[in-house]
């Protein structure tokens, strides 16, 4: 299940919460003033590189050519072959 942050309108607190995505847009409890004036905001999610400031996607790419496309050319997509 995703964690979803939400905005209450009421006190203007932003809170998290885990659940479903189907009820997502549920009114959620504000923690800090109890109303249920809130809204689910759009939010950027945090990638997982473990490296330092310079980590990105690219760490798990390789410049090397690997044999190929979408199954590391098994299939024969990247491979050359026809």
């Amino acid at each position: 299940m995703p964690i979803y942050e939400y905005r209450c309108e009421s006190c203007a607190g932003k809170f998290e919460v885990l659940t479903r995505f189907a009820e997502r847009d549920l009114a959620q409890v504000c923690p800090t003033c109890d109303s249920t004036k809130t809204r689910v905001l759009v939010s950027s999610f945090a990638f997982g590189g473990g490296g330092g400031p310079e980590s990105s996607a690219s760490e798990f790419t390789s410049s090397k050519a690997s044999g190929g496309g979408c199954c590391g050319g098994s299939c024969g997509c990247g491979s050359g072959a026809n």
